[in-house]
């Protein structure tokens, strides 16, 4: 449907840098409530279904389409990555300019990233450090704890922290292809449900042992909620919400140590 949704974050994320544990299910199966069904003489009438004369596919490009054009967006998720095997989680508010703020998480570590005006900031903690320089020599270790954890950092625009800074690219963590390519998907209309709060179909397609769900938002923009990626050994969501919100993506203040100068 739009794997690449999620295999492109993967990508992205192709430092050292590995996301950490699984974000809870957020949607609420539709049709529960605490009121009494009505009688057979009172009986609401049925619900309109949402997108009509809208196939599967039809819907998806509505949603991607939707979704890219946002002024900005916030993104949550967790997933696999496919280089180091490790689980991997993110929270970053980006914008259509490439800024972006927010965090990683790894290992039990957390690292702060804050993209703007084209330069990527990173603040490392002492727990991320050490689980990154797993092996190396012990005053290597403690070396870098002692100059770099709490620390804001920058450096060249060809580093790892600037591939890191690439998911603060909306398109990017979409994927390229946000068109159907004269492709036939094989997309399914699944149940209504809500996300956040907010009224959603769900639409599931299935590769081998692999299943990709695009929950659409059916109330107001048609923009993408969630998404989940389930497969035999591995499973990944990213959640989607405070659209075209600004974002406060500020240079740090006060120390900022440019890893360059340290060579």
């Amino acid at each position: 449907m739009r794997r690449t949704t999620l295999t492109a974050l993967c990508l992205a994320a192709t430092t050292a840098v590995v996301l950490t544990g699984c974000s809870g299910d957020d949607t609420d199966q539709a049709g529960k409530s605490d009121k009494a069904a009505p009688s057979s003489a009172t009986a609401a009438p049925r619900a309109r279904e949402p997108f009509p004369g809208l196939s599967a596919g039809e819907i998806v490009d509505k949603a991607f389409e939707a979704t890219t054009a946002a002024r900005s967006v916030r993104v949550k998720g967790d997933m696999r990555d496919d280089t180091t095997g490790g689980p991997l989680t993110i929270d970053l508010a980006l914008d259509k300019k490439g800024d972006c703020v927010g965090t990683l998480s790894a290992d039990g570590g957390r690292t702060d990233l804050i993209k703007t005006g084209g330069t990527v900031y990173m603040r490392y903690d002492e727990a991320f450090l050490r689980a990154q320089m797993k092996g190396e020599p012990a005053e290597d270790v403690e070396a870098a704890v002692d100059m770099l954890a709490g620390t804001w950092t920058t450096t060249a625009e060809d580093s790892e922290a600037s591939e890191i800074g690439g998911l603060c690219d909306l398109d990017t963590l979409l994927g390229d292809d946000t068109g159907t390519g004269g492709e036939t998907s094989s997309a399914t209309r699944g149940a209504t449900t809500t996300v956040g709060g907010s009224p959603a179909l769900a639409l599931q397609e299935k590769d081998g042992k692999e299943t990709a769900t695009l929950y659409v938002a059916t109330e107001g923009t048609p923009y993408v909620l969630r998404i989940d990626n389930r497969s035999a050994d591995e499973a990944g969501s990213l959640l989607f919400s405070d659209y075209d919100e600004p974002v406060a993506a500020e240079r740090p203040a006060g120390e900022i140590l440019d890893l360059d100068d340290l060579g």
